[in-house]
């Protein structure tokens, strides 16, 4: 990548993501969030353009492409809808921690479906007592011959009654992080069930349930990798998870943005349009450039995790803090402008503020964001 341009391939990515997201997502944005409709035809669509597997191996229908990339796409479906873009990115998330951690055999079962969407996936970590703290997670799978058999359950997961694959971490061993395993369990796996769809403040648009194992079978074939490294896995499908929904809300925040200038080259108050008042421009710059300074510091992360550096996790986790807070403060800034109409679910403003809000707390808080980085920085 040339220094601070992109590529015309990225371009040409990006553009083909946000046309999709404009003449797909956009127009039926607030009445999918006021119905709680989850879009799994339109979500095809974009499987059918390669977005069902943006980074995962090509010999098995993915599309190959780098995490700069998955980016772009990202922030520009998040334009039309973060929710719906929110969850193409778990379900990716999920779909890359088979094809990486996966045997070929599981590979070849489970990834042409998921990337074109045919199958949905959905990642399973944190319970009702373990959020944050995801190594103190008490969901159990025990052997049992050549099954193994999960109880407890799993809280706040996208897609859930949904979704047809489920990458789940549960306690195969020992207390803390060495003693749990990720199993891919399908959705008629017997002893699994779900709870009632949750009421939340936004990402209406895709179903939020928990994940119920009573005793529930799961054949040992359906483990990805050896016994007791589940805990890594997870991280490992977190640190991109974190540029993804970072990238969500730089797009759903570029919208409020872009709302929010045509707005006020319309609306007038005291015989001038409020784009002419200085206070209101000097508003409308701070807004512009801590979206792009977010942007730049995104794009960069994305790079280190493409190249393989060192301190990736870190920067990972640097961008996610910064790109989601900068994401709610502009859409939140974008409402204000709009004074009582940003109020209004007609003008969907509201809607971006309410879906980015939970950006700063899932794939991890922003807080443990901060834990992340000050732990970087006092081992360095």
């Amino acid at each position: 990548m040339t220094l601070f341009t992109l590529p015309e391939d990225q371009i040409a990515i990006r553009d083909m993501a946000r046309d999709f997201a404009a003449e797909k997502i956009a127009p039926h944005a607030v009445e999918w969030d006021e119905a709680k409709h989850f879009p799994v035809d339109v979500m095809r669509e974009a499987a059918a353009l390669g977005m069902g597997g943006i980074y995962i191996r090509d010999d098995l229908g993915g599309s190959g492409l780098a995490r700069l990339d998955a980016a772009l796409i990202f922030e520009a479906l998040a334009t039309g809808c973060p929710a719906v873009s929110a969850f193409i990115s778990i379900h990716n998330m999920s779909a890359w921690m088979i094809d990486k951690f996966g045997s070929q055999e599981q590979r070849e079962r489970w990834l042409p479906g998921l990337c074109t969407m045919e199958l949905l996936a959905s990642y399973a970590l944190t319970e009702p007592g373990s959020g944050s703290d995801a190594a103190a997670l008490r969901a159990t799978a025990r052997r049992d011959g050549d099954d193994y058999v999960l109880d407890g359950s799993k809280q706040f997961i996208s897609g859930a009654g949904s979704s047809d694959l489920y990458v789940v971490m549960a306690r195969t061993g020992e207390e803390g992080p060495r003693g749990i395993s990720t199993l891919v369990v399908p959705r008629d796996a017997p002893g699994l069930s779900f709870g009632p769809n949750e009421r939340k403040m936004g990402w209406n648009a895709q179903p939020t349930r928990q994940v119920i194992f009573d005793n529930c079978r799961v054949p040992v074939a359906n483990r990805l990798g050896d016994e007791g490294i589940g805990f890594r896995i997870a991280m490992a499908g977190l640190d991109g998870g974190r540029l993804n929904i970072g990238a969500c809300s730089l797009g759903g925040a570029q919208a409020a943005l872009d709302r929010t200038l045509g707005y006020m080259s319309e609306r007038k108050a005291f015989g001038k349009r409020l784009d002419a008042f200085q206070a209101l421009q000097f508003r409308l710059a701070d807004m512009a450039t801590e979206l792009e300074a977010a942007r730049v510091f995104l794009y960069s992360a994305a790079a280190a995790y493409d190249r393989g550096d060192a301190d990736t996790t870190q920067r990972c986790a640097m961008a996610k803090r910064f790109a989601t807070d900068v994401g709610f403060k502009v859409a939140n800034d974008a409402l204000q402008l709009h004074g009582g109409y940003g109020y209004l679910a007609e003008y969907g403003i509201e809607k971006i503020v309410r879906d980015l809000r939970v950006h700063q707390i899932l794939e991890g808080t922003n807080e443990i964001m901060r834990l992340i980085v000050a732990r970087g920085l006092v081992g360095r």
